[in-house]
């Protein structure tokens, strides 16, 4: 199959950018052509390429149309429907906050896909997706790459926050207080503090014992290290066997960190470390968090869309209509984020900032859209055996 991957951004180091490098690598190498579409290429769009992926940030690059789009992020995954029609979709949600994972309503998406209950509740409740039309599929670990390490010591003596947003002005300092308190050497990764973990894999089995949420808890578990959940937004419980199931099955995610991210809290989950306890939590994630199952159910999800879609009738007006309400929506969204800016621009500072800003993305998008008519023009030229100036 011709499975296009759509994503608002493949530059940095995130969560679903990083789920899209490993979806199509894997794709790739079950015999599909994975092409990974995005307006925003970057370091993790090099990592894609390497593995000799297609990438690209223009779809009329597309020789011939995908058999599949598998969407992420609305406006990238519209922008692909409407580019190849009579193509069917499905949509994945990996957020409950962000609004870039807002669900578009389109006759073409046949199949949602939310990565845990959380955002299948914002499918559902927010978004009155049918429950028929809502598949939950939780994230995957790349088993080949983050092995098991060595047993756990007695008691932890090194710990890893990992996260692309704590920094001293947020939830890093109450971290460094526990771990402090507890004998433990704290170290720190992500964008916040400038320090981005290339290679995961090779760090985690350093530690003891992980502050994480998401995708990387998971990895870290899938390694073996003790786990407490946190980030910026709360703090959550140390990730045990007996309450595995409950945590997976919320992603280590947003639902799962309730509890104020202080000195106290963080204390109390420290104390609960039990290396034991955390062999079984990783051999249970090993077990059934693999790469290759979830691939299974996605070409299944795939394969499905495809007969449906063959099976029925494409009704262009209901297209028309639902690309129209789309618009509309987007419209009113992008409005209250701009409402959203001026608040926080409140200061006249803050809004010289902000005005400074928006004249230089003016002038950049004038100066590139002379550049590329000047180009144009001098192709022309040479095409017609004239001598181009610029």
């Amino acid at each position: 199959m011709r499975i296009l991957i759509t994503n608002n951004s493949l530059s940095v180091r995130a969560g679903t950018q990083l789920y899209v490098r490993d979806l199509a690598i894997g794709l790739l190498r079950r015999g599909h052509t994975p092409i990974c579409y995005s307006p925003g290429l970057g370091e993790v769009a090099q990592e894609i390429r390497a593995a000799t992926v297609p990438v690209i940030d223009d779809l009329e690059a597309m020789a011939m149309p995908p058999d599949v789009i598998h969407g992420q992020h609305h406006l990238t995954a519209m922008t692909a429907l409407l580019h190849f029609p009579g193509v069917p979709a499905i949509y994945f949600c990996h957020g409950w906050l962000p609004w870039e994972e807002l669900p578009p309503r389109f006759p073409r998406i046949l199949r949602y896909v939310a990565v845990d209950q959380t955002c299948r509740d914002r499918l559902t409740w927010e978004q009155g997706i049918p429950d028929d039309r809502v598949r939950v599929l939780l994230n995957f670990v790349d088993l080949e790459r983050f092995k098991s390490r060595g047993p756990l010591p007695p008691h932890p003596r090194r710990a890893l926050m990992l996260s692309n947003n704590a920094c001293d002005q947020n939830s890093l300092r109450p971290v460094r207080e526990a771990c402090d308190r507890a004998g433990i050497a704290l170290d720190v990764l992500g964008l916040a503090v400038n320090q981005v973990c290339v290679a995961p894999e090779v760090v985690i089995g350093n530690y003891d014992l992980v502050f994480a949420k998401g995708r990387s808890a998971l990895e870290a578990l899938a390694v073996g290290t003790a786990i407490i959940l946190c980030d910026v937004t709360g703090s959550g419980p140390m990730v045990t066997t007996e309450n595995l199931g409950r945590l997976r099955s919320l992603n280590f995610g947003i639902r799962a960190l309730q509890e104020p991210v202080n000195c106290s809290v963080l204390s109390r989950e420290i104390a609960r470390y039990d290396p034991s306890d955390a062999k079984k939590v990783s051999q249970e994630i090993r077990a059934t968090a693999g790469h290759e199952a979830v691939l299974d159910e996605l070409l299944c999800l795939y394969r499905e869309v495809i007969q449906e879609h063959a099976n029925s009738t494409d009704n262009m007006t209901a297209e028309h209509r639902a690309a129209s309400a789309y618009l509309r929506a987007m419209s009113a969204g992008l409005a209250a984020k701009e409402s959203e800016l001026d608040r926080m621009a409140g200061s006249r500072g803050m809004r010289m900032l902000h005005r400074l800003a928006t004249m230089r993305h003016n002038v950049l998008s004038d100066v590139s859209t002379q550049a590329a008519r000047l180009f144009k023009r001098r192709a022309t030229d040479n095409r017609n055996g004239r001598k181009a100036s610029l």
